[in-house]
């Protein structure tokens, strides 16, 4: 794996991302358009299409929320641990989720200033992570 950055850190999978999301979507208006425009009298079977292709879109949504869910508190468990072995000391309960996802990909050298500075200035996780001068690699994110 090429070494992360604030650049190339993000992940996505276009097989879910575009591809996936654009056949729900062509469904989805594709069905509203034939229970609207092209249904004679019996509209069942065009609701029932239509009911399924919000079924899908919103699975589409709640599948990917649910599982960021789950890694954001695998995430702040890790982080609040790592910290602990650090410092002593559980992460600052001031330090918001999204805080601590930035400061996952600072090396153990700056991770405990960085918590402090993260703290002291309310950064974002947007310039928590510029603020990172040695990247820890996270493979595993989903």
């Amino acid at each position: 794996m090429k070494e992360q950055n604030f650049k190339n850190h993000s992940k996505w999978v276009p097989g879910y991302h575009f591809v996936s999301f654009l056949i729900i979507l062509i469904l989805l208006v594709g069905s509203i358009r034939n229970l609207v425009v092209f249904s004679d009298g019996n509209k069942y079977v065009s609701t029932l299409l239509v009911l399924i292709s919000f079924a899908l879109f919103f699975m589409f949504f709640f599948l990917r929320v649910f599982a960021l869910r789950a890694q954001d508190r695998v995430i702040r468990s890790e982080e609040n641990f790592r910290h602990y072995l650090l410092t002593g000391k559980q992460l600052p309960s001031t330090l918001n989720i999204r805080q601590v996802i930035g400061l996952r990909f600072a090396a153990d050298e700056e991770f405990p200033a960085l918590v402090e500075k993260a703290v002291k200035e309310n950064m974002s996780e947007k310039d928590i992570k510029k603020a990172i001068k040695k990247w820890k690699t996270d493979p595993y994110r989903v």
